[in-house]
This record gives structure tokens, sequence and C-alpha cells, in this order.
């Protein structure tokens, strides 16, 4: 008699997420923060109070994807 164990993935599509709001303090200093450490979300969320880091990498992808998005679409319209 054999048991197997069942998983449940716990991940969430990026498609799926809520959109995080960031003070501009906030985001300064996570973009501060960002270019001297990286993306060490844990250190840069201990410098922000009430913030995990999970929430901070979230953001930053979320910004940074966006950022990136419009960019290359803008660069497909001086193309055409």
């Amino acid at each position: 008699m054999s048991t197997t164990a069942t998983t449940t993935s716990e991940e969430v599509s990026s498609n799926e997420w809520e959109v995080i709001h960031m003070s501009e303090q906030e985001e300064d200093l996570i973009h501060r923060m960002y270019n001297l450490v990286g993306d060490k979300w844990n250190l840069i969320a201990g410098r922000i109070p009430g913030r995990k880091a999970e929430e901070i990498e979230r953001f930053w992808i979320m910004r940074h994807t966006h950022t990136f998005s419009v960019t290359k679409n803008q660069s497909k319209a001086k193309d055409s």
C-alpha cells in the first residue's frame, strides 16, 4: 500500500496580482535601495515599515514590466 502526497500550488499568475499602491516616499526609497543593493527585497522591506518583501518585489516587477511593455510598444510604433 503506497500513499502519494498531493500538493497544491500557491503560485498566482502575475495577471491576477492586485495593484500595489506605494507612497511617493516609498517608491523613491525602493528605487534608491534597489540601486544600492539590487533585488534584496528583505533588506529593502526592512527599511519600509509595514511592507513585506513579497509586496515590494511584486510592486517592482509590476512597475518595471509595465514600463518595459510601454517602451516596447512605442518603439514598434516608430518602426511602422
